[in-house]
């Protein structure tokens, strides 16, 4: 089988899979957060807590139980990372010292899971578990609550209220995540992943030297880890390693779980609008970037210039043989346009405009289809934007599900999309300028730049992939990416939320001949212009001195 043959095989797969989970994913999310009904699990959670789920709440207060969710889950992991070495199951690891302790939960609470240690020499079993696999459900329950609550925005008129942030996290926790999260592990299990609570042991000699691996709850935190677009792996690399992805099924099944409640929410946003058309638009904008970035991926790993590539029939390098260049491309794509950072391979190994691409499925925001929740909230944004360019293109005042985009509306969407470019952007030059950050780089020149900038471009969008090279565990860098990741993630959520809060106040206006039809093939055309030329814009600069000037050279 041609190499070109086994790539299409491998994607219409992915794809078909993905149709056949998203109409009764996506109606089951709708039925979740629509109903009144609570589960006697849930009624414990709540009496445990101390929340009422049927008290409605504004954005402002859906906003204050966000953050302080947040912040409680940042000092509980700070806190166990910092008492490791007293605690049990900790291997006889020591504890974590305070800036790394600080940027892992941070980069945990805000769903971007970026690693500046390696998992089997730093975490022992109670972190893992009780810290780091607790986050990978709730923080990705947060995303999903926060784009519910923007769903509930466009949906409702004449109210400020959005729901309740305490129902809506435990039920995408409950009833979403968990019980998918089950079925993922039992399937990783039976196809070789690991899951034991096992200690440290000698597998045999490695370079003259013993190697040492210590097993544990392994195949859990794997199928959470990319279900909740999460990407934070048990081990240092991630999901190239076999103990977390055992071969080629287990890779396009990973892939499937990264993409498939991202996609399906778009279906939960048609249902609970009553405009499933608008979520099939929504989701065919969606489908278009990633498959053509799929596309573009292939073509650049496929078709590396030089003898070594063509003698080895593409870019095989810091690939798993396993995988291959087509599986490692889809799987690239699929983590690095959405936030999930879990990674089957080095992406500073890929080429110059390869590792590229990588960066700007970041840098798009990382909606297409993105993280759960962060992914449709941030397309939402997008579309208010596109709608007010099309507005202002033919003399009409904008109107998006029949609710009008004025000053307010727009303000808001224009805060969200300048909040991590400036923190991207902001953050590299002070690493660049300063003179220590960049004894850190292992290359010099357009590459040790794309480091650099992959750095904190993953950081603030909440992606968690690395790429490679750049010795992010020191006190700045350990600092300003924590930094970055919560900045990234919390500060969008409050404009998503004050949106949200606007348009549920807002009476509906009925439609007009002179109305935008923004469930037409026509709005999603405009809706993927306007997210290229937004990011082209905004990163190409920065791009052109990094992996644009890379790949021109080779």
């Amino acid at each position: 089988m041609s190499p070109a043959l086994a790539a299409a095989l491998q994607l219409l797969a992915l794809i078909a899979a993905l149709g056949l989970a998203y109409r009764p994913l996506g109606d089951h999310m709708a039925r979740v957060y629509s109903s009144d009904r609570q589960l006697r699990v849930e009624k414990w959670i709540y009496k445990a807590i101390g929340a009422d789920p049927h008290t409605e709440m504004r954005w402002p207060a859906y906003l204050r139980g966000v953050l302080a969710f947040s912040a409680v889950s940042l000092l509980f992991l700070y806190l166990l990372q910092r008492l490791q070495g007293s605690l049990p199951g900790s291997l006889g690891f020591a504890s974590i010292d305070p800036d790394q302790a600080f940027n892992t939960a941070a980069s945990f609470v805000a769903n971007t899971n970026w690693q500046s240690y390696a998992g089997e020499q730093a975490m022992g079993h109670i972190v893992q578990t009780a810290g780091l696999a607790v986050q990978n459900f709730v923080s990705a329950a947060v995303g999903i609550a926060v784009a519910v609550a923007l769903v509930r925005g466009f949906a409702r008129s004449r109210t400020g209220e959005l729901g309740n942030f305490w129902a809506d996290l435990v039920r995408g926790t409950v009833r979403v995540l968990l019980p998918i999260a089950v079925v993922g592990a039992l399937i990783l299990v039976a196809c070789g992943a690991i899951q034991n609570f096992s200690g440290v042991h000698e597998v045999g000699q490695f370079l003259g030297g013993p190697q040492q691996w210590h097993g544990g709850a392994v195949a859990s935190q794997e199928v959470i880890k990319e279900l909740g677009t999460n990407g934070g792996g048990y081990f240092n690399a991630n999901s190239a390693h076999p103990f977390e992805n055992p071969d080629g099924f287990t890779n396009l099944f990973e892939v499937f779980l990264i993409l498939v409640i991202p996609f399906a929410l778009t279906r939960t946003f048609g249902r609970m609008t009553g405009s499933l058309k608008q979520g099939y638009a929504i989701l065919g904008t969606m489908a278009v970037i990633w498959i053509g970035f799929t596309l573009l991926m292939w073509a650049a790993e496929f078709g590396g210039h030089g003898k070594a590539f063509e003698l080895a029939g593409g870019a095989l390098e810091g690939k798993e043989t396993r995988f291959g260049i087509a599986g490692s491309s889809i799987f690239a794509v699929a983590t690095t346009l959405t936030s999930t950072g879990a990674v089957d391979s080095f992406h500073s190994s890929y080429t110059g405009l390869g590792g590229g691409l990588t960066m700007l499925g970041m840098q798009l925001g990382e909606i297409a289809p993105g993280g759960v929740g962060s992914g449709l909230y941030g397309m939402l944004i997008m579309a208010v934007i596109a709608v007010f360019l099309a507005g202002l293109m033919v003399g009409r005042t904008p109107e998006f599900l029949g609710k009008k985009i004025g000053t307010r509306e727009i303000k808001l969407a224009a805060c969200y999309i300048l909040v991590t470019p400036a923190l991207v952007l902001c953050f590299t030059a002070a690493s660049l300028v300063l003179p220590t950050p960049p004894h850190s780089m292992l290359n010099s020149g357009a590459h040790g730049f794309s480091e650099l900038l992959y750095a904190y471009t993953s950081g603030a969008n909440n992606n968690g992939s690395a790429f490679a090279g750049l010795n992010a565990d020191t006190p700045w860098f350990n600092t300003t990416i924590g930094l970055a990741m919560l900045l990234g993630r919390f500060v969008p959520m409050v404009f998503v939320l004050a949106l949200a809060g606007s348009l549920a106040e807002q009476q509906p206006v009925p439609k007009t001949a002179g109305t935008l039809r923004t469930e037409k093939p026509l709005f999603s055309g405009l809706l993927v212009g306007t997210i290229m030329i937004v990011a082209g814009l905004t990163y190409f600069p920065a791009l052109a001195l990094g992996p644009l000037a890379e790949g021109l050279a080779s």
